[in-house]
C-alpha cells in the first residue's frame, strides 16, 4: 500500500528533518553540504542584517554598546550550546546509542536537560540582576571613561535584556546535539536564521519607535531566542527523544559529562575567549575599534560558520560512532575533513585579504557608516583573513580529541595559546595603537597567530597520539591548491588595479564591481583545481 503523499507542514517537516539512516553508509560529503547550505542561508541573512545594522548605528558608541552586550551572552552561548556541551555531549550519547537502549538514551537525555536548564537559569538570573558587574568586565574601559559614561550604562541596560538568550539557545544547543547524533543536521543548521529573521524586523520595524535603536535589536534578540527554542520541539517529538527535565545531579550520565564538559569548556572556545579578551582590550580603544572588529569578524565569519562550522558539525557524531565501535576508518575521516577545510579555506582567506575594501565599501558603507570606518575595518578584516585557515582547521582538528572523550590535550594546547595570544596583544597593539591609531588591528594580528600556534599543536598530538596516521594524497593536492590560489591571487590583483575605487560609486555598480571580482576569483580557482586533475571523486568519503 502506498504512503499517502505528505503536503504543508509535514512535507517541509520530512525535508528538514530527513530520515534517520538506517545503516552506517553516509556521505559525510553530502550531510556537510546540507549543514552549509543551511548555514549559507543564516549568514547571507546575517550579512544583509549587518548591511541594515551599519547605516543605523554606524560605528558610535551605541554600537558599541549594543556589540557588547550581544557579545556577552553569544560569548557564553558557544561555551555552553556549540562548544563545551555539544562536544561532551555527543560522545556520551553516542556511547549510549552503542551499548544501551532507547529507554537508557531518553534517561540521559532528561536528566541532563534538566540540569542544564537549571544552571543556566541560575546564570542568567545572576547575570540580569548584576549586569553593571559583568559589563564592567567584559567592557572595562567603558566602566574606566569618564568622559563618556553613558555607554556604560546603555551597555548594561543592554545587557539585562540580552542575556536571557543565553538560556533559550542554549537549550536550543541540546536539541541541536541530539537532532546531529542522530544525523538529522538540517533543523539545527536551520535555525540560526530566525536570529537574523527577528533582528532585521527589529532594525525595520521596531527601531523607529524606539528613542535608542540599540533597545529595538536588543530586544529583537530576545524574541529570536524563544523561536529558536521551540522551532526544533516537533522533530524531537517525532524521534521520541523531546526531553522531560529531570534535576538529578547524582546520575552517572550527568557526571561524566560535566567531567567531560568542564576541560572542554575551555579547550573548545579558545578562540572565543580570545575574541572576547580583544573586546575588552578593544574598549580602552577610540570609539568604534569594536565596531570595526565586529564587521571585520562577521565577514571572516561566513566561511568559517558554512563550512568549517559545518564539516566539524558532521564529522563529531561519525568521529564518535566510529571510536565507540571501534572501527578503523577514524583516521581517513580527520584526512578527509582536513582536506575539505583547506579546499575553501585557502582561496576565502585569499579573497578576503584582497577584497577587504570593496567588500566592505559594497556591504556597509552608507548612512552613519563611513569612508573611514571602512579604511578601518579592512586592515582588521586582512588580519583577521591571515587565520581563518588556522580558525577552521582548530573546528576540526578537537573533534579528534573530543569523539575520544580526549578533553585535557586540547585544554593544554588551549592555555598555550591564550597565554601566547595574550603575549602578542602586547607586542602588536602597543606600537600599532601608538603609532597609527590602529590599535584594533593588533587584536586581529594576535587572534590570528595564537590560532595557527593552536592549530599546529592540536595536529602534532593528533600525530603523535597515533590518531591521525597514513596521511593520503597530500602531495598532489599541496600542489593543485599553490597553483589554483596563486592563479587567483594574482587574477584579483590584476582586476583590483583596473577597477575604479569603490568610495564615489553607487550600489549597484558597487555589487557589479564586486560580482566581477567574486566571479572571475571563483571561475580561476575553480578552474585551477581541474587543471590540477581534482574531480568531484576526490571529494567523497563513505563511511561503512
Amino acid at each position: 500500500m502506498r504512503a499517502p503523499h505528505r503536503t504543508g507542514l509535514l512535507a517541509l517537516s520530512d525535508s528538514l528533518a530527513g530520515s534517520a539512516p538506517q545503516n552506517n553508509n553516509t556521505s559525510l560529503l553530502k550531510s556537510s553540504a546540507v549543514v552549509s547550505a543551511m548555514t549559507m542561508i543564516s549568514r547571507v541573512l546575517g550579512l544583509l542584517r549587518d548591511i541594515i545594522f551599519a547605516p543605523l548605528m554606524g560605528a558610535a558608541g551605541n554600537a558599541d554598546a549594543f556589540f557588547v552586550a550581544f557579545k556577552i551572552p553569544n560569548f557564553f552561548r558557544r561555551l555552553f550550546a556549540e562548544g563545551a556541551f555539544a562536544q561532551a555531549f555527543v560522545p556520551v550519547l553516542a556511547e549510549y546509542r552503542a551499548n544501551g537502549s532507547s529507554a537508557a538514551v531518553r534517561h540521559f537525555i532528561d536528566r541532563v536537560a534538566g540540569c542544564l536548564g537549571v544552571s543556566l537559569a541560575a546564570l542568567t538570573a545572576l547575570v540580569v540582576l548584576a549586569s553593571p558587574v559583568f559589563t564592567a568586565i567584559f567592557g572595562i574601559g567603558f566602566y574606566l571613561d569618564d568622559a563618556n559614561p553613558e555607554k556604560f550604562w546603555l551597555t548594561a541596560d543592554l545587557l539585562r535584556i540580552t542575556f536571557p538568550y543565553l538560556l533559550l539557545i542554549s537549550l536550543t544547543g541540546l536539541a541541536g546535539a541530539i537532532l546531529n547524533s542522530y544525523d538529522q543536521f538540517a533543523v539545527p543548521a536551520f535555525t540560526p536564521v530566525f536570529l537574523n529573521i527577528a533582528l532585521i524586523v527589529a532594525a525595520l520595524v521596531a527601531a523607529p519607535y524606539f528613542s535608542e535603536p540599540a533597545f529595538a535589536l536588543a530586544w529583537g534578540v530576545l524574541v529570536a531566542g524563544v523561536i529558536q527554542c521551540a522551532f526544533p520541539l516537533p522533530f524531537l517529538l517525532r524521534l521520541g527523544l523531546l526531553p522531560h527535565p529531570v534535576v538529578d545531579w547524582s546520575d552517572e550520565s550527568v557526571r561524566k559529562v560535566l567531567r567531560l564538559m568542564a576541560p572542554a569548556m575551555f579547550g573548545v572556545s579558545v578562540s572565543q575567549i580570545n575574541l572576547m579578551f580583544d573586546t575588552i582590550l578593544a574598549s580602552f580603544l577610540p570609539t568604534g575599534s569594536i565596531s570595526w572588529l565586529y564587521f571585520s569578524d562577521r565577514l571572516v565569519e561566513l566561511p568559517l560558520g558554512v563550512f568549517g562550522v559545518g564539516i566539524a558539525t558532521v564529522i563529531l557524531p561519525n568521529l564518535s560512532r566510529l571510536h565507540a565501535s571501534g572501527a578503523q576508518q577514524f583516521s581517513a575521516t580527520i584526512d578527509w575533513a582536513l582536506k575539505m577545510i583547506l579546499l575553501i579555506a585557502l582561496p576565502a582567506a585569499v579573497a578576503l585579504v584582497v577584497l577587504a575594501k570593496p567588500l566592505l565599501f559594497t556591504l556597509f558603507q552608507y548612512g552613519k557608516y563611513s569612508p573611514r570606518d571602512v579604511a578601518m575595518a579592512s586592515l582588521s578584516l586582512q588580519a583577521y583573513a591571515l587565520g581563518l585557515t588556522a580558525f577552521m582547521l582548530i573546528k576540526v582538528l578537537v573533534s579528534g580529541f573530543f569523539s575520544r572523550q580526549d578533553m585535557k590535550t586540547p585544554v593544554r594546547i588551549g592555555v598555550i595559546a591564550m597565554l601566547a595570544n595574550m603575549g602578542l596583544n602586547v607586542v602588536f597593539v602597543l606600537p600599532l595603537h601608538f603609532m597609527w591609531q590602529v590599535g584594533h588591528v593588533g587584536l586581529a594580528l594576535a587572534t590570528a597567530a595564537s590560532a595557527f600556534l593552536n592549530a599546529g599543536l592540536l595536529f602534532v598530538n593528533l600525530r603523535r597520539q597515533g590518531v591521525y596516521r597514513e596521511p593520503h594524497g597530500w602531495g598532489p593536492f599541496c600542489m593543485r591548491a599553490l597553483f589554483a590560489n596563486g592563479l587567483m591571487l594574482a587574477v584579483l590583483l590584476i582586476l583590483s588595479g583596473a577597477l575604479p575605487e569603490f568610495a564615489p560609486l553607487s550600489w549597484w555598480q558597487r555589487c557589479a564591481h564586486l560580482a566581477v571580482f567574486v566571479l572571475a576569483g571563483l571561475a580561476t580557482y575553480v578552474g585551477a583545481m581541474w587543471l590540477g586533475g581534482l574531480r568531484p571523486r576526490h571529494l567523497r568519503l563513505e563511511l561503512r
